[in-house]
């Protein structure tokens, strides 16, 4: 940005997945760095809100829940308007962040370049960050927004930390589990994304029994009928949390775990930002934008013609998903256990 300027009251919008919001965890911590007197709020939405909640690098978190927008969108707005923002950096590139984004008032507002955008919004934001296109991942696409402000795009740091009565309940968990775990984190939010829970159950026995690991399977509410049919896969001994742990409980069990496996979906960035080595199965998405920092030569892409499609429900069955073969998956779990040394990715 050709401007100098020196914010007191920056608003980073982003009320996205999961996913998006823990790979945003880098460029707010830059943000941090970079700004150190100015106070830093993050406008978000419930489901992801425990990722940035007590987060160093977040000074407020302003709530927008859409489940009930009627009664939210009034007091949302008003504390836009009232937080007198000298930047903000728009992180989604949607309508509703546009809107957000030019009702603060703010006078500097930072978003994604129009060939990039979706829905309109380059009309609400007064700067943007040069065209990429999709060919850069989500991670590195945030980082462009902290080179166009005039700061480094690293380190890379997530500065995820749970409280010591979160950490005691994740001890209490893990308890009958032992030190030695792997984690499958089963869901995923769109039914495209999924493997299947026989090919799930027929990894997680194989894991146990060549890599001498507990199972651990993780995963929301939803993902409950899913873990249930892979508990009882023949052989396997699995400790199922799925729809029993908050999501920053599921963050500490995954942050003890020695290696996760799973499909495109939250778990899987918050197990590369935990430090936790990650095997991703991919279909309908593709690795090159969306996959986990850190773990690209685990990736395991599924094979379809028509892959990646970025449908969320698949009309053919997740071939590419079912083209991915349990011998396929243990070897990139065997060179993750082999070639990581695990450390703890929390702060504590």
């Amino acid at each position: 940005m050709q401007d100098k300027i020196n914010p007191r009251n920056i608003l980073l919008i982003l009320h996205g997945s999961i996913g998006d919001v823990t790979r945003a965890l880098p460029l707010a911590n830059l943000i941090r760095r970079g700004y150190p007197k100015a106070k830093i709020v993050w406008s978000i939405e419930p489901a992801a809100f425990p990722i940035v909640d007590r987060h160093r690098a977040v000074d407020e978190v302003v709530l927008f829940d859409r489940s009930c927008w009627w009664q939210s969108v009034a007091p949302f707005l008003k504390r836009i308007r009232s937080g007198r923002f000298d930047l903000v950096l728009d992180l989604q590139r949607i309508l509703k962040s546009g809107l957000i984004s030019w009702w603060s008032g703010a006078p500097y507002r930072v978003g994604f370049h129009r060939r990039d955008c979706k829905e309109f919004n380059w009309l609400f934001n007064n700067r943007c960050i040069p065209a990429v296109g999709e060919a850069i991942s989500k991670l590195n696409h945030y980082l462009r927004f902290a080179e166009f402000v005039g700061l480094k795009p690293y380190p890379i740091e997530w500065g995820i930390r749970l409280t010591p009565a979160e950490l005691e309940s994740v001890d209490r968990m893990l308890r009958g589990v032992g030190d030695a775990f792997a984690v499958f984190f089963v869901g995923a939010a769109w039914e495209s994304k999924k493997w299947f829970p026989s090919q799930t159950g027929k990894s997680a026995a194989e894991v146990q029994r060549r890599c001498g690991l507990e199972i651990v399977l993780l995963g929301g509410e939803e993902d409950v009928g899913f873990a249930e049919e892979v508990s009882s896969f023949p052989g396997l001994r699995a400790t199922n949390y799925a729809g029993k742990t908050s999501l920053r409980e599921a963050i500490g069990i995954l942050a003890r775990a020695r290696v996760a496996i799973g499909p495109d979906t939250g778990l899987m960035h918050l197990s590369a930002a935990v430090g936790t080595p990650v095997v991703s199965l991919w279909g309908a998405t593709s690795p090159v934008r969306t996959g986990p920092y850190g773990n690209e030569d685990l990736v395991t892409q599924g094979k379809a013609s028509c892959s990646p499609c970025y449908l969320r429900r698949c009309p053919i069955g997740r071939i590419c998903m079912q083209s991915i073969d349990v011998e396929e998956v243990i070897p990139k779990v065997e060179r993750a256990l082999s070639e990581r040394n695990h450390a703890r990715g929390l702060e504590v």
